[in-house]
């Protein structure tokens, strides 16, 4: 029995050695699921840092199977931890804006580097499925921290549907940018300000550039070489 549980083990490892793009996207979906429960909470702002923290970490180690440069995605998640530290350690909440600010710039590299891993062949691995959906995940996260920067840079920014005048929480505005990103339009928070409704323009346009050129691309290759596959294994 141990030496099945060391070989299932085994098996498990290189499957997700296989499939660095599932892990990522499994710590995202389930970063957005448990923070809720914390989030109203003092410890909760801490370990939403240390989670940005791990997050980076995976996300820049993704980057470095894909064309984008390592270097510069290390170089963008260098001084955000440094930033979430010094929050963490001293509460200066102030350095918010500035780490909202670089978190969205290291997310978008990051989403256009797993953009160029998609689209530098003409056929769709299993990675590169995974890939599509933390692409899309990677695309809503960035355009939250850019909502984060203009509410704390101009308050009164978005309104919603429960306590209107109060900020939005980070789980709020996740919510608004998921709901743009897919356009599926049921959010109840409401950007205000012409600059927060242009930028929730921009990323509704995204959204629909991002299914139709890029995951409909995957899925067209992914039926294709199901065709194939089936053709070839007919008897003749």
């Amino acid at each position: 029995m141990p030496k099945l549980k060391t070989i299932n083990y085994l098996r498990l490892l290189l499957h997700t050695r296989r499939h660095p793009s599932a892990i990522l996207l499994v710590v995202q979906l389930l970063g957005m699921l448990l923070y809720p429960f914390i989030e109203n909470t003092e410890a909760g702002h801490v370990g939403f840092n240390v989670f940005g923290i791990v997050v980076l970490g995976i996300t820049t180690g993704m980057v470095r199977r894909t064309p984008g440069l390592a270097w510069v995605s290390a170089g963008i998640a260098g001084p955000v931890i440094v930033l979430l530290v010094l929050q963490m350690a001293y509460g200066m909440r102030e350095l918010l804006p500035w780490s909202s600010a670089l978190e969205a710039v290291f997310y978008f590299y990051a989403a256009g580097s797993l953009i160029a891993y998609m689209t530098e062949d003409r056929h769709a691995s299993t990675d590169e499925l995974f890939a599509a959906g933390a692409t899309f995940t990677l695309l809503a996260w960035g355009f939250t921290h850019l909502f984060v920067l203009i509410q704390t840079l101009q308050p009164g920014t978005f309104a919603a549907a429960v306590n209107p005048l109060e900020p939005r929480t980070w789980t709020q505005l996740n919510y608004l940018s998921f709901a743009l990103l897919s356009s599926t339009g049921i959010g109840d928070v409401i950007p205000l300000t012409a600059h927060a409704r242009a930028l929730a323009s921009v990323e509704m346009f995204v959204g629909l550039i991002y299914l139709a050129a890029v995951v409909a691309r995957l899925i067209g290759f992914t039926v294709q070489g199901n065709a194939d596959s089936g053709t070839d294994s007919r008897p003749k």
